[in-house]
């Protein structure tokens, strides 16, 4: 029966015996039991207790100088309980250490050994039982190292996938590359949508849709798992539920089952929610005939019907840290309430439909348009730019666009640019110095805060801003002066 998926335990990737069988600093040596390449260990213990059971908790290599064994124990059953207790216990393997107690490994402990299938290390006297732990956590690190290695190479070719073209197909391909297995993706009503890797076993294509059936929302109302595991053979099946109630399901096999294979799986079911999400309302669909009106020449206002809003605003974003990936841009923009996501190098941009107010989001610095209609969207993607620049510049989460009336709407808007383009006509055909005095101004005068909304360093703003004095032939210390270059620069 398929069970919910629960984490592992321990978090950290097993060790195989026979990495530890290899360690020649150790000079183990395996003298019973099977000498199965798959047998792996999760840590190490020491125990003298005649019965080890109450304190293992499965999965360990017990290690025992014999300090428990009694004169007569050959002659009896004592090594057979014993040796049966590891193993109901989940005792991976049994370490057993030469001298100062025993000379040689009991006979009747190897016999046991062999016939109850557990494994028997031979320790020698120079081999601590500390050592021998010691040894065992370094390996699980390198192991837990190079786990997150793979995983960490895994997140970042799925997202990579699901930027191509084709992002389910492709997301599919590259989960199925880093299982080593078959990835399948289900509909609501249970068809199979697509599916990449290596065409599964007997049966377990059946088990994977029956599977499927398991974390797929029923008409009851009551929700069911999210996420589901089974067994068919040598096959591990994991069936998990995409998004929020739309029916798609993700299900992979694979021949075996690594600790960061559901981290891997999780990633790619959050990529394929994203990417499936929009497909059941059928708003995916009419975003992309937008997409195709504008192309082919549409006006903004034109297109707008079909995203379902009649005012927006625009939100600039960048991380604080580095700079965004795809994964991160969609993310944001779920959390803002859109699926319009641009990403640029270092900047996302995100159209909010209106009446949506953007809360700041952890790790990101916004910069916020006021509300427009969509023939004003050019603008309002200015306003935008122009706060994440104060945003960033004040260190503050987020800034919002200023759309108060003001002096300005005492001067017709014709006159104003004649004004404007007048006096900042020795400035034209310099963008570098006409941004550079604006955020100047916008920013009282400060270098360093104009030095890092634009990414230069303050001898740049002060040479650019000298510049700009000396061709405007005019004292920018003046506020008269300021307020002016302020207003034409509004208006230009």
């Amino acid at each position: 029966m398929p069970e919910s998926i629960t984490p592992a335990v321990p978090p950290t990737p097993p060790v195989p015996l026979s990495a530890l069988l290899a360690r020649e600093d150790l000079a183990l040596r395996q003298i019973a039991g099977p000498t199965d390449q798959g047998t792996v260990i999760h840590w190490a213990h020491t125990s003298e207790m005649a019965d080890p059971y109450p304190y293992l908790l499965g999965g360990e290599l017990l290690l025992t100088a014999g300090v428990h064994i009694p004169e007569a124990a050959g002659s009896g059953t004592y090594f057979d309980d014993y040796v049966s207790r590891i193993v109901a216990a989940g005792g991976a393997a049994l370490g057993f250490g030469l001298a100062p107690v025993h000379d040689t490994v009991p006979r009747a402990l190897v016999a046991a050994c062999e016939r109850y299938g557990l494994p028997l290390l031979e320790v020698p006297p120079q081999t601590t039982f500390s050592g021998v732990a010691r040894a065992v956590w370094q390996l699980m690190a390198q192991a837990r190292l190079a786990e997150l290695r793979r995983v960490t190479e895994a997140q970042q070719r799925l997202a990579a996938a699901a930027s191509r073209p084709d992002p389910v197909p492709s997301v599919l391909r590259q989960l199925a590359q880093r299982l080593s297995g078959h990835a399948v993706l289900y509909g609501a009503d249970g068809t199979e949508i697509a599916a990449a890797g290596r065409e599964p076993g007997a049966g377990v294509r059946e088990a994977l849709a029956d599977l499927a059936g398991v974390v797929r929302p029923g008409g009851t109302g009551v929700p069911g798992p999210t996420s589901a595991t089974d067994t068919l053979g040598d096959a591990h099946l994991a069936a998990y539920a995409l998004g929020a109630g739309e029916g798609f399901v993700l299900a992979v096999a694979s021949a075996r089952r690594e600790p960061g294979d559901h981290t891997i799986t999780s990633v790619a079911s959050v990529l394929l929610s994203l990417l499936t999400g929009e497909h059941h309302s059928g708003a995916g669909a009419a975003r992309s005939s937008a997409l195709v009106r504008l192309l082919l020449g549409s006006a903004p206002e034109a297109v707008a019907p079909l995203l379902g809003k009649e005012s927006w605003l625009v939100v600039h974003a960048r991380p604080e840290t580095q700079l965004p990936d795809a994964v991160a841009a969609s993310a944001l923009g779920a959390a803002l309430g859109s699926p319009l996501v641009d990403l640029a190098r270092d900047v996302v941009r995100v159209l909010v439909p209106g009446g949506r107010e953007p809360e700041p989001q952890p790790g990101w610095t916004l910069g916020v348009s006021a509300a427009v209609e969509p023939r004003e969207w050019p603008a309002a993607d200015t306003q935008a730019a122009r706060a994440l620049a104060r945003a960033r510049a004040t260190r503050t989460p987020l800034v919002r666009h200023g759309a108060r009336p003001g002096l300005a709407d005492l001067v017709p808007p014709t006159d104003a640019e004649a004004h404007a383009r007048t006096l900042l006509a020795p400035l034209t055909g310099r963008p570098e110095l006409t941004e550079t005095l604006r955020n100047w101004l916008s920013l009282h005068g400060s270098w360093d805060r104009t030095a890092v909304a634009l990414d230069v360093h303050r001898n740049t703003v002060r040479q650019r801003i000298a510049r700009c004095a000396a061709l405007l032939d005019t004292d920018l210390d003046d506020p008269d002066v300021r307020m002016e270059l302020w207003f034409a620069l509004r208006h230009g």
